[in-house]
């Protein structure tokens, strides 16, 4: 399950100011996990700017590529092998950011954590917020030394669908996509999907999480969670197009204090297929 702030004595988040701070002391890895569902290359973008130092995390290369889905969450050896050529070894302090602000940094951060690091935290505010605060940005490819990567996964991280279908009443799915995509009155952004959502399932849009970029206060996190039914005892399942803003629902969670999390990887690029028995409704729920 996600790592919750209680767990590590570390926040899911940190501020540019320390970010800054960490970065002269050499005791922080940072990397680019920036991805957009319109298929901007932000590999180019990466080369162009970024934090000094920073590698990038390519979240369409480090999946795995046997699903047929997008981006699913990649064996712990892909994913060791993937970190340990950016210079990242499993003790090391992880900052990631993405140029939206708080975004698809979600999604690197959520897979960190399922390989068992604990020590990862996303840059509040992203890039626009360490562009604000006046700090340096690079245009060239640093070459980091190779490191070792030993993963640790955390059992119990993740749900597949045949979990949700045999025992739906287990948990408590929460759906990031937005409001009209849930209740099927706006097309899903990918061809060959069926409109609406998981029958139970409960709307909570990414971005009424976010503020100026970031998560909002762990009080008005609280709230807004308590409201969709959150509460101690509840096994949590997060949701969305394709499972990547389903992690900003996770960081919300692990922010709050709540352990007991599940992200549904194959999400709605799965659930909403037409060849599937999965299924369906629309309107509000």
């Amino acid at each position: 399950m996600p790592i919750a702030a209680g767990e590590t004595g570390m926040t899911t988040q940190i501020d540019a100011f320390e970010l800054d701070a960490l970065i002269a002391a050499d005791a922080v890895k940072v990397i680019d996990g920036s991805w957009a569902l319109d298929g901007t290359d932000m590999r180019a973008l990466y080369e162009q700017e970024h934090i000094p130092g920073a590698q990038f995390f390519d979240i369409e290369a480090i999946s795995d590529h046997t699903t047929g889905l997008p981006h699913m969450a990649p064996s712990p050896e892909h994913f060791g092998e993937a970190v340990g050529r950016m210079g990242v070894s499993a003790g090391d302090h992880v900052v990631i950011y993405d140029r939206q602000g708080l975004f698809s940094a979600a999604r690197v951060w959520w897979t960190f954590t399922v390989m068992g690091h604990s020590k990862v935290q996303v840059l509040r505010g992203g890039l626009p917020a360490w562009k604000a605060a006046g700090f340096a940005l690079e245009g060239n490819k640093p070459v980091p030394a190779p490191a070792i990567y030993t993963p640790r996964p955390t059992a119990g991280s993740i749900i597949d669908r045949k979990a949700l279908m045999d025992t739906p009443n287990r948990y408590l799915v929460l759906d990031a996509r937005s409001r009209a995509r849930f209740e099927g009155t706006a097309p899903e952004p990918r061809a060959g999907l069926r409109s609406g959502h998981i029958p139970g399932s409960r709307s909570l849009p990414f971005a009424e999480l976010i503020q100026d970029g970031a998560l909002r206060p762990e009080a008005e996190l609280r709230d807004i969670l308590t409201a969709v039914g959150v509460h101690d005892g509840a096994t949590v399942v997060t949701s969305c197009g394709s499972g990547v803003t389903a992690a900003i629902i996770s960081m919300a969670l692990a922010e709050t204090g709540h352990t007991s999390g599940l992200l549904y990887d194959g999400s709605w690029a799965e659930w909403g297929q037409h060849s599937l028995d999965t299924p369906v409704v629309t309107g509000a729920s």
